[in-house]
């Protein structure tokens, strides 16, 4: 982080150190808006998203999609690496299905707090509530354990390690602004705008994988693909 600071034979002990400090405290203090930013536009994004998905779920999709390649492309807080953001080309995808569209009410489940496995090898703590029962199987619906908290459903199918990434994708993870809302009582679960986590494209981020519980033995062929 620091290779970027160029000193002068007049800056030594404390001055070069107050230097760092002052030029990390600006780095993260630039982090913290930009993410904000982010968040902002993700779910502005997605608020889009479920307006246009009752009238057109294809061109939500299409919507969706190139929104995304626009904040991978361009934002500073895009998930990938800053060499590989002028040669992307944009996210793939499988072809919208609307046999992946679904809406499910949430079953209620005794409360259960564990630890899921990140992408680093560390936990992150959720409590699992509930579960949806779909078609291509039941997911787990999880609560992030943490300030403010936020539904979490990840999943993980047939089509792990082969044609997406190895740890799972994401349906909803409100905490981030990703939720399709939902249809009366029910959640809407539409696999289309399943989307892998940002440690896919690199792994200096840290993500929480798809727990046992929600891996499905059907091929999800629908949303991001590698």
């Amino acid at each position: 982080m620091f290779d970027e600071l160029k000193t002068s034979g007049s800056l030594c002990g404390n001055e070069l150190g107050t230097a760092f400090e002052r030029i990390y405290a600006t780095r993260m203090q630039t982090d913290y808006v930009t993410l904000l930013d982010w968040r902002r536009r993700v779910s502005d994004m997605y608020g889009e998203v479920r307006r246009r998905l009752e009238r057109d779920p294809i061109e939500a999709h299409r919507f969706w999609r190139e929104q995304r390649d626009d904040l991978f492309r361009n934002h500073p807080q895009s998930p990938l690496a800053t060499a590989e953001r002028a040669r992307f080309r944009g996210l793939r995808y499988f072809d919208y299905d609307r046999q992946f569209a679904f809406a499910g009410k949430i079953r209620p489940l005794l409360r259960k707090r564990y630890d899921i496995d990140t992408s680093d090898g560390s936990m992150m703590p959720f409590v699992r509530f509930a579960a949806v029962d779909l078609p291509v199987g039941t997911l787990e619906v999880l609560w992030l354990d943490a300030y403010a908290g936020g539904l979490f459903v990840p999943f993980a199918d047939a089509t792990s390690r082969v044609a997406t990434y190895g740890g799972g994708r994401y349906l909803l993870d409100t905490a981030k602004g990703a939720d399709l809302g939902a249809r009366g009582d029910e959640l809407v679960l539409d696999f289309n705008f399943a989307y892998h986590p940002s440690c896919t494209y690199d792994p200096e981020w840290i993500c929480p994988l798809a727990p046992h519980a929600n891996r499905l033995a059907v091929a999800i062929e629908a949303g991001e693909r590698l």
